[in-house]
């Protein structure tokens, strides 16, 4: 791919955080509640309402759910008489892409940054992605593409709390002000912000081959 032609506003920026879905990664959290309204027979709306509402969806990005208590847990939600490859299916029906060009600006990137990965996410969907998303012929786990990823299921943290942004900074021995976070969702951009991370909120999906010139 090109050069990137850095944006003058990264002069004091040594370090980069990206988020991965919306960032890095197409998402529709609307297809997974679609799917999950067709295999149920519940309306989409309350799939939605159960969505927002159920704590279970945020304990299983923190670590607190396995794979199996996870399923469990959607199944009593929805009322699911559901095989676990049914109900996967429908969790990972969010995740739409993963273009190439962002996956070529991260290798690029990593010439000039120290470049990072913060993701609230899962094992069901980590698991997809790596084996099942990444370019056939390209690096080989998501990993690949940052000097180090970090993942809320495995941190037993979620953004937008502070002390998962402390930890990365603590573990990398880096400057928050030396910094930038870039995220789609405007709490986790206030999260990082409260800690001294310099941050862009990513309104598009597009947003960051844009900011990057790429």
């Amino acid at each position: 791919m090109p050069s990137i032609r850095h944006n003058p506003s990264l002069s004091s920026i040594r370090n980069l955080i990206f988020d991965l879905g919306g960032v890095i990664l197409d998402l529709s959290v609307n297809h997974t509640l679609e799917s999950f309204s067709q295999l149920s027979g519940i309306p989409r709306e309350k799939v939605r309402q159960l969505f927002l509402s159920s704590t279970g969806f945020e304990e299983y990005e923190k670590g607190n759910m396995d794979d199996a208590e996870f399923r469990s847990f959607v199944r009593q939600t929805y009322s699911l008489q559901a095989t676990d490859t049914e109900i996967d299916q429908c969790w990972n029906a969010m995740l739409r892409g993963l273009p190439a060009n962002k996956l070529d600006l991260l290798n690029s990137l990593k010439q000039d940054f120290r470049v990072l990965l913060l993701s609230n996410t899962n094992s069901i969907h980590l698991n997809y992605v790596n084996s099942t998303m990444l370019p056939i012929g390209g690096n080989g786990s998501l990993d690949d593409y940052f000097h180090k990823a970090y993942y809320s299921h495995r941190m037993n943290k979620r953004k937008p709390d502070a002390d998962i942004f402390e930890q990365v900074l603590a573990e990398n021995d880096i400057r928050a002000g030396e910094t930038l976070f870039l995220d789609d969702n405007t709490l986790n951009v206030k999260g990082a912000a409260r800690v001294g991370i310099k941050t862009v909120h990513l309104e598009t999906p597009d947003f960051v081959l844009d900011y990057f010139h790429a």
